[in-house]
This record gives C-alpha cells, structure tokens and sequence, in this order.
C-alpha cells in the first residue's frame, strides 16, 4: 500500500511536467536553441580566401556589431538606412493604424444598415495574402495606368512615380501596410468594445457626460488591454515585414525603403555576410523585446497605482 501510495503521488507530480513536455521540447528546438545559435554565430565571421569553403570560421567578437553601426562599411551604410526606414515605418504603422482601427470599431459598434457587410469589407483586407495585396497596390501605384495617378489627373496632377521616387516608395510600403492591418487590429477593438455594459454609458449620459467625456474617462480606460495587446502586435508586425516589399520594388530605389528583417533576407545568401545577418537579427529581436517588455511594465505599473 504505501509503495503504491508513493507510485501515485510520484505520478500526480510528474503529470504536470509530462503534459507540457511536448512543447517544451517544440520550444527548445524551434525557439531557444535557434536564439542561443544565434548569438554564438553573430561572433564569426566566415573564413577568407580561396579555399574558405572548408575552413572553420573565425572569431571575431563584437567586430560584426561595430561594421553594421560603420556607416563607411560595405554593410554597414546600408544597415543604418535600413534601421531607421523601419523605426519610421513601425512608428507611422502603430501611430496611424491603431487609431484608424479603433475609429472603425467605434463606427461599427452601432446598430445601423448592413452592419455585416460593412465589417467583413474592412477586414477583408487582412484575409488577403500579404503578397497578394501588395502586388493589388503595386498595380494602384503604377505610373501609367495605376489607380492612383488616375485619380490625380482628374485633378490635374501630372501623377506621382509611387514606388520610383525615394521620397515616396516608404510612404507607399506604409500605405499598404496600414490598409492591410486596420481592418485586423478592428476586430480586436470591436470585441472589446463589445464586452462593455451599456449600463455604464447610460448612467454616465444621466450624469450629464458627453460622447468625448465616455470615449476619454470609460471607453479608453476599458479597453487598456486591448489596446496594449494591439500595438503591441502591430510594432511586432512592423519589425516582420518581409512580403510587400517583394511587391512593391524590393526596398528600393537605394534601399529608401527597405526594412530590416527583409534587408537580413537580400543578405543571408552570401556566406562573407553570414555573422552580419546574425547580429542584425539579434538587434532586430531586442529591439521588439525592448519594446514589448517596457509596454508591459508601464502597464503593470500603472495598473498597480490605481
């Protein structure tokens, strides 16, 4: 009896541990040995010369680190162009599409005529492919019969060379990008609107609060968690755009708009730039996880003060 006692409660502390296993292990080899891999091949560089194909690589340090930030390297130059065409793309993403998307839960958060259709038409775009959507835009940004510059020389304009001028192709991968993501980051905002008793803005309004007065003082502070939830996966987003630019001219003319994760993409074919592409990645993940983690502890700080 004891030893049958004991065979059980070994089971009982055990059992917890068995379930997980299965992912566990999925998490180790696809996440945490990959990270740990990561790390230790962003301090070689791949040996030189004419037999180098056979040759172990050799240590470097931080050297890969210091040519990515040399704006006089080969790599370097392009890396920095790169970094911060991504931190404007992910600031003007978050700044625009987060809002864009709240604003459209709003407006579909009321009865009103053909309340469905309106919803599925704003989040269609994001069942789309992403390469499918940018090649749509690719089509709507084109020069000579393109949607877009159609619609401007009813006005007279001359047309805009979208994804040929340096000045525009970002602001083009931008556009895209939000039209894209509004509609998803809607839903989400939609459902927590929803899960809001209306008898909180009936006793507000008895108390003589306005429309802005709900949206500022309830609306808002309901929704916090959705609303770190939702830019948080929007920078997430940002920092993962590889598709679109395939699309939409490759991040060119002159890298003007290429991103990082898709700047690691164009280099990891060439072995001299494989310690690059592996301190570029790490760069690229504690820039998310920075990110990530501050939203969260603002949050959990703010929530404690309350």
């Amino acid at each position: 009896m004891l030893a049958s006692s004991r065979r059980k409660s070994s089971l009982a502390f055990l059992q917890p541990y068995l379930l997980i296993a299965p992912t566990l292990i999925l998490v180790l080899m696809f996440n945490i040995v990959p990270a740990f891999r990561t790390v230790n091949d962003s301090l070689y560089k791949p040996a030189r010369g004419l037999n180098a194909a056979g040759k172990p690589p050799e240590f470097v340090g931080l050297q890969n680190f210091r040519d990515i930030f040399d704006e006089s390297h080969y790599i370097g130059g392009r890396f920095l162009r790169t970094f911060r065409n991504t931190i404007i793309f992910a600031v003007a993403t978050v700044g625009i599409g987060v809002p864009l998307g709240l604003l459209m839960a709003l407006l579909l958060n009321r009865h009103q005529p053909l309340l469905g259709l309106w919803r599925f038409a704003i989040f269609y775009p994001s069942l789309l492919p992403l390469i499918g959507a940018a090649s749509i835009w690719s089509f709507i940004f084109s020069d000579s019969i393109g949607l877009a510059n159609a619609m401007l020389k009813t006005f007279g304009h001359p047309g805009l060379n979208w994804l040929g001028d340096r000045n525009l192709v970002l602001l083009s991968v931008i556009i895209v990008n939000i039209w894209k993501q509004a509609g998803y980051f809607m839903i989400f905002f939609l459902a927590g609107l929803q899960n809001i008793s209306r008898d909180i803005y009936e006793a507000s309004s008895l108390d003589g609060a306005g429309p802005l007065q709900q949206f500022a003082f309830l609306t808002l502070p309901l929704l916090r968690r959705t609303l770190l939830f939702v830019v948080v996966i929007s920078f997430t987003f940002a920092f993962q755009t590889v598709e679109q630019l395939q699309a939409l001219g490759e991040g060119g003319p002159a890298d003007s708009a290429n991103l990082l994760l898709y700047l690691v993409f164009q280099n990891i074919s060439e072995r001299r730039n494989w310690g690059y592409v592996n301190a570029m990645t790490i760069i690229l993940i504690g820039v998310v996880l920075v990110f990530t983690l501050s939203n969260f502890l603002l949050f959990e700080r703010d929530e404690t003060q309350r």
